[in-house]
């Protein structure tokens, strides 16, 4: 099962055979080296030159489904499959890295620069090439309708999120058509977030046109491929080559995206079924797949991660900010992330930052003074009044047990409660685990606060002010993703002041204090990046585990190897 994904960052629940992740990797092969004596990689994708690569061929691509809407901005349409297909036919203008730093997309964009900081004005200069596929050139009006419907300010417009876009104050044409100015009314630095992708003026027209018009379809596109089909019946869509691409051609004739249940991703890759798919955090899958003589396994570091979130609402146990930082020292990260990764990738050490992940250029490990030390937090309960009374602590009467809620027939999330539950019984805190029905765990519970732990995994991107701010910053009035309800006002203002900061320097520096803070606010534990680990065709070349560079994929250089 995969959450839909919030505009820029998603929460999934921590699926046994459903991660997709980061970690260690193997150099590809047959797949039979010892993962476990790799370092992380940045990405693996046994990159090629374009004249090592065959001219043709047809990648089939598994998807957990079709998209529900090809709009990706309605609130239908943010998934994590779709955004992956929307890559090859659809303007990315910015992007990402495989380092979580931005690029520029000139097939569509000659140049986007900060001409003013105060008003914070971007241009943006369309390359000249750029067409929609019903003939029209790009325009500065694809920019307006855009920024226009996504500010929030029509309710009739069903759009997933607003961020970036509500600080727009006027979009306006410059010198010509292909120019494009943009204006904000308050400064947001990740400016780069936006317009990716970018979607024609028809389909902001109305609201009946954004909302519906392309739920089954893309009528409209401006990419490498075009759409030759989509079946919901037989569950596939199929993409082919397009003609009037003005940019380098695709390797690839043809991909075929097909939806394929996650048990039979194995079986049905060795049957040349599909040509790759996420191993996750199963060693299972991972073994098979390192036995597989046409697979390789590549991994790198993912932007994805596990967590523990504390309930710290006022009416919770955990609402004692000293409490829930005498609990998580009691949590060994490393034995955790060991016992789960350990025979699939050599770096187990722990996530030490919530905001930058690891293969992020400006990531620091912030968890230095929050480390695993079981006596430092067995004296800090004692000093709260929670005495050990028989295998438990007591205070007041009442025992210290905390409900630890996980999505049911979840083999990492009970693997890793059964752990966190060994390991805070040693400091005598209880820790009963209640699994509940998938379909309910985060309507029912996570989403409104029915727990005093939880975990599940949040997948990110270049954008850490953008993709998670909500998590972090407390609003009382719109909870958003902050599912534990703990922040602070210097929280709050540090964030603040990330994003308004224009100068990239500056800003990872404020963002790396915002982390610190959220670490004395014991507000989540950052557990581990996943594996990143994946089984790829052999004869496949630039496509693998990408780190960041997934959003979009680059279409033009997937291929199949001479």
């Amino acid at each position: 099962m995969r959450r839909r994904m919030a505009a820029l960052v998603a929460p999934v629940a921590a699926l046994g055979l459903l991660l997709a992740a980061c970690g260690g990797g193997t150099s590809g092969g047959n797949g039979l080296q010892d993962a476990g004596s790799q370092a992380v990689k940045t990405a693996d994708i046994n990159e090629q030159p374009p004249d090592k690569l065959k001219d043709g061929g047809d990648f089939k691509w598994p998807v957990d489904q079709l998209p529900d809407n090809w709009n990706y901005y309605q609130v239908d349409g943010t998934v994590l499959d779709g955004a992956s297909m929307f890559g090859a036919i659809l303007p990315y203008p910015f992007p990402q890295n495989a380092d979580a730093t931005v690029g520029l997309d000139k097939n569509y964009l000659t140049s986007a620069e900060i001409v003013s900081q105060d008003p914070q004005v971007i241009e943006y200069k369309i390359n000249p090439k750029a067409k929609w596929s019903n003939g029209r050139q790009f325009s500065w009006e694809d920019f307006a309708a855009q920024a226009k419907v996504l500010n929030g300010k029509d309710p009739a417009y069903q759009v997933s999120s607003t961020t970036g876009y509500e600080d727009i104050a006027k979009v306006e044409k410059g010198t010509d058509d292909l120019d494009v100015k943009v204006t904000f009314g308050k400064k947001f630095a990740e400016w780069k977030s936006l317009f990716s992708p970018l979607y024609p003026k028809e389909l902001n027209a109305d609201a009946t046109a954004f909302n519906k018009s392309w739920a089954q379809n893309a009528p409209i596109t401006a990419g490498p491929f075009k759409i030759k089909n989509v079946d919901y019946t037989g569950k596939t869509a199929v993409f082919e080559r397009d003609p009037n691409w003005w940019g380098d051609k695709p390797k690839l004739d043809t991909v075929t995206y097909k939806v394929v249940d996650r048990p039979a991703l194995a079986d049905a890759f060795a049957n040349g079924q599909i040509d790759y798919y996420p191993l996750n955090n199963d060693i299972n899958a991972f073994k098979r797949a390192q036995s597989d003589a046409n697979a390789a396994v590549r991994q790198s570091a993912y932007p994805d991660y596990t967590h523990l979130t504390l309930n710290g609402a006022s009416s919770s146990i955990l609402g004692d900010k000293d409490l829930r930082l005498a609990v998580l020292r009691g949590v060994d990260r490393v034995t955790i992330a060991k016992s789960i990764l350990g025979q699939m990738q050599k770096d187990t050490s722990p996530l030490g930052n919530h905001l930058y992940l690891k293969g992020a250029k400006t990531y620091e490990d912030n968890a230095g003074p929050y480390q695993f030390d079981a006596n430092a937090a067995k004296a800090e309960l004692d000093k709260l009044g929670w005495k050990q009374s028989g295998d438990l602590r007591a205070k007041d009467g009442k025992q210290l047990k905390l409900r630890l809620v996980i999505p049911s027939g979840t083999p990492i999330s009970q693997q890793t409660g059964q752990i966190l539950q060994s390991q805070l019984k040693a400091i005598g805190v209880g820790v009963d685990i209640q699994p509940v029905p998938t379909t309910e765990f985060f309507k029912n519970f996570v989403n409104v606060g029915n727990f005093d732990l939880t975990l599940f995994r949040w997948i990110s991107n270049s954008f850490p002010i953008g993709g998670s701010k909500g998590i972090y910053y407390l609003d009382p009035k719109n909870i958003s993703q902050n599912y534990g309800r703990i922040g602070s006002d210097k929280a709050n203002q540090l964030l603040d002041a990330a994003s308004q900061e224009l100068d990239d320097t500056k800003r990872a520096a404020d963002i790396n204090a915002a982390d610190k803070e959220i670490w004395a606010l014991g507000h989540q534990l950052p557990i581990f990046q996943s594996t990143g680990a994946f089984a790829v065709r052999k004869t496949l070349g630039n496509f693998g585990s990408p780190g960041y560079a997934n959003n979009p994929y680059d279409y033009t250089k997937i291929g199949f190897v001479k």
